[in-house]
């Protein structure tokens, strides 16, 4: 939401100062600030602000570090929420000049660093917050668009699962589909276990039903574009179950689809002109004695059959019977996100999404898109060497190969099975998380792919 400004004080400049000009900035101040800033010894580290005194008692303004160098343009987001986490309660005014792609993200930035999660806080943060002027040039509605869509993907993410299963997620895309004016066809039951089989053997093993979830916001003769969202809300490990440390996190294994949703409400905030379908296998790998065993074999929608090599590898199972049904309308462009694989954080780390596609230049498109808006995406191989990794002596294909190398692109070799134009496919294997408190950064959820995404397909088919 656009920031609401007070008028009974005037807004606080806030400076950015990078460590270069810090020296001429500081000759150009009072001799209180000047004294000021001299006693709390600052210097323009990056991250580092101090609040300057008025000559008569107060505030004046504030000033905030840039470092060695005005930041690039995806710094000034992370520069800003930093920023709106840390700075006190104020109404703030950008007081240097930005270009607007940096202006944008300063905006983005701010409203991002606001974000908490207090759903089961006995009392919830009430504290006033920091709030930024509208910066000239800047476009609010999407910056309010884009905040939304984040938060809301996030809240999903932080839900923990007694309060967020197959059912709650349902409900959640009905919300959606009830905002926008979609239609939401749910399938679970009988229909579930014959037309989705994988989707169903690997959700049989828990009390709360496995379904899968297919929302539309139709536009005929519009481009048409599906996105799939990987659905565990926990993930076990099933029969191959994880340890305690390895399971602390599996609320967060249903990121693909929080992503997925968020991705559409921010193109449906945004207007973008596609016909729009959201596709999410939504399920609990749990254990009892119905569940999957490894060494099972069954026949995906495709009519592939797939052996279960480890059951912990689940998400790629009820990815590809989802796949395989958004291949069947043909669509314009078709995009998967999951949390898929330790794989692809041990490579690049949790800040840096692998993106897998058939197409390199669209991948590098992504790529461009996510740049610009702070949403990093880094292209990976499918290489297909090692597609020979998924033989299975038994079967069509095994599912997860032994031994974990390459763990992320034999993943998505996987996929790509189940796809029938993979040139016109993009998979996103995100981690969704924050492993420790920054400024802007909380520990906990955290949106990756949305603003990228939504960005390609605006400059494509919006």
């Amino acid at each position: 939401m656009e920031p609401t400004i007070s008028s009974a004080v005037p807004a606080l400049p806030l400076y950015c100062i990078a460590e270069s000009s810090f020296p001429a900035w500081r000759d150009q101040q009072t001799a209180t600030a000047r004294g000021w800033l001299d006693a709390a010894a600052f210097r323009p580290e990056r991250g580092r602000w101090l609040l300057l005194p008025a000559e008569g008692g107060g505030v004046t303004a504030a000033v905030a570090g840039m470092g060695k160098s005005v930041p690039d343009e995806p710094g000034w987001f992370w520069l800003a929420a930093g920023l709106s986490d840390r700075l006190p309660p104020a109404d703030y005014r950008l007081a240097c000049l930005l270009d607007p792609p940096a202006a944008l993200l300063f905006s983005l930035g701010w409203a991002h660093g606001l974000y908490r999660y207090q759903r089961y806080r006995s009392r919830a943060d009430a504290a006033a917050r920091p709030r930024l002027l509208p910066i000239e040039g800047v476009d609010q509605r999407y910056v309010a668009a884009a905040t939304s869509a984040s938060g809301w993907a996030r809240d999903l993410i932080n839900t923990p699962a007694n309060d967020l299963g197959p059912a709650e997620l349902e409900q959640e895309a009905m919300g959606l589909a009830q905002r926008h004016g979609g239609e939401l066809q749910v399938v679970n039951g009988a229909d579930l276990t014959h037309g989705f089989p994988l989707i169903a053997a690997v959700g049989q093993g828990s009390p709360r039903a496995p379904r899968l979830l297919d929302l539309r916001f139709p536009r005929p003769g519009r481009p048409a574009v599906t996105l799939v969202g990987k659905g565990v809300c926990f993930d076990t490990g099933g029969l191959d179950m994880k340890a305690s440390a390895g399971m602390a996190l599996m609320k967060k294994d249903m990121g693909g689809a929080a992503v997925a949703l968020a991705t559409a409400q921010l193109l449906c905030d945004l207007d973008v002109s596609l016909d729009l379908r959201v596709l999410v296998p939504a399920v609990e790998n749990s254990v009892d004695g119905h569940a999957q065993r490894p060494g099972d074999v069954w026949r995906s929608r495709k009519g592939l059959s797939v052996e279960i090599t480890n059951t912990d590898a689940e998400g790629r199972l009820v990815l590809a019977d989802a796949l395989t049904l958004a291949a069947e309308d043909n669509p314009a462009l078709l995009i998967d996100f999951a949390t898929l694989t330790g794989a692809a954080r041990v490579a690049l780390g949790p800040e840096l999404p692998p993106v897998y596609g058939g197409d390199r230049q669209l991948v590098a498109a992504l790529q461009h898109a996510g740049q610009s808006l702070a949403d990093p995406l880094w292209p990976m191989p499918l290489w297909e060497p090692y597609d020979d990794e998924l033989a299975s002596r038994i079967a069509d294909v095994n599912h997860a190969p032994a031994g974990g190398m390459a763990g992320s692109i034999t993943a998505a070799l996987f996929l790509r099975r189940f796809v029938a134009a993979p040139d016109r496919w993009i998979h996103l294997d995100i981690y969704g998380w924050n492993q420790r408190e920054r400024p802007g950064r909380p520990q906990g959820a955290e949106a990756q792919g949305i603003r990228a995404v939504a960005a390609l397909l605006a400059s494509r088919f919006g």
